[in-house]
């Protein structure tokens, strides 16, 4: 199915760009969110002639993004939880308990935002996550999970 896409996408493409991809995909995901178009001659001439509204509405949130991450990167948070005496944790430190402990320090941070590669945190220690706070802006935050034994 061919879209235009309204804002840019990780590894689809660009604000204006017309671009192939699964019927699913754009009917699950794409259109309901606002983020796409079905790429019909009106619909093109209308992203065109809006292009302008998209691009300062796309420049707003990365200016938002930039600020966030100047915030975040100042921030060292620390999460407590329980362990065992080699500083293995009862459970794991997952991307809601950090997105939790970073807002609750004072920067606004979704679940969704928090990038954990490797998994949940299973051991206690000092960690760099990675928050992607936009397509083109990434945040590394230092975490601390202090293991309370007990």
């Amino acid at each position: 199915m061919e879209v235009i896409l309204v804002e840019k996408i990780d590894r689809l493409g660009g604000l204006g760009d017309l671009v192939n991809v699964k019927s699913g995909f754009a009917r699950n995901y794409l259109l309901p969110s606002g983020k796409a178009k079905v790429a019909t001659p009106a619909n093109v001439a209308e992203v065109e002639a809006r292009r302008a509204e998209f691009e300062k509405s796309a420049a707003d949130a990365l200016a938002a993004a930039e600020a966030r991450r100047d915030q975040l990167t100042k921030l060292e948070v620390s999460i407590s939880s329980k362990s065992g005496t080699e500083g293995r944790l009862f459970g794991s430190v997952g991307n809601a308990d950090i997105a939790e402990a970073i807002t609750v320090a004072g920067v606004e941070v979704a679940k969704r935002d928090v990038r954990l590669p490797e998994g949940p945190i299973r051991l206690a220690g000092d960690y760099e996550i990675t928050l992607h706070l936009h397509a083109d802006v990434d945040a590394v935050v230092k975490i601390t999970v202090i293991g309370d034994e007990g």
